[in-house]
């Protein structure tokens, strides 16, 4: 695998230092995640923009988290899991519905779980849910918007999944105490 590197605000790209700066504001640190973006600077400003969108979605906070978490387990991302572990901690979200998503089982609350099965539905089929998976998820209470909020949400996770793939991001110390085993991703549905 090609080496990385994990940049810092001073020997970053001139492009991903401004984004760097605001992550440093943000959080208190520079995520790792975000070091490695720097490479190319314009898969960070993507990412971060991305993400920026994202959260003015009609989702939840914890329904967004639900589509970014069910994504990182599906595509084997232990550095997002343990990080969107530790963000949905701090947002309050209940540790049930946590442990579900960390573990590839069932929510309790059925709308939340009909959110993750279709989330689900999106990375395994690649964007081609059947007209039952749709009824379903509509039925549940959601509409064609948050249909489409489910797909803006797994390519977020996308860009940030893959590139920690790619780059074998490590986890930082903020994360650590959420590590997660990316053999839990092969759990069955």
């Amino acid at each position: 695998m090609t080496d990385f590197e994990t940049y810092t605000i001073a020997s970053a790209p001139d492009a991903a230092k401004p984004i760097l700066e605001a992550s440093l504001k943000g959080y208190g640190f520079v995520p790792n995640l975000y070091a490695a973006m720097a490479e190319a600077p314009a898969i960070l400003e993507g990412y971060t923009t991305l993400a920026n969108i994202f959260g003015k979605t009609s989702l939840s906070e914890t329904e967004r988290q639900i589509i970014l978490m069910t994504n990182n387990r599906l595509n084997g991302c232990k550095y997002c899991m343990a990080a969107h572990t530790t963000l949905s901690q701090m947002a309050g979200i209940p540790e049930d519905v946590i442990a579900a998503l960390r573990g590839g089982s069932p929510i309790a609350d059925p709308k939340l779980e009909a959110l993750r099965k279709f989330a689900i539905v999106i990375n395994e089929s690649r964007g081609w849910p059947s007209d039952a998976q749709v009824e379903a998820f509509l039925t549940a209470g959601y509409t064609r918007q948050s249909m489409l909020e489910v797909i803006l949400g797994t390519a977020l996770k996308t860009l940030s999944n893959y590139t920690n793939h790619v780059a074998d991001t490590a986890l930082d110390d903020a994360f650590v105490p959420n590590a997660w085993i990316a053999s839990v991703a092969a759990v069955a549905e």
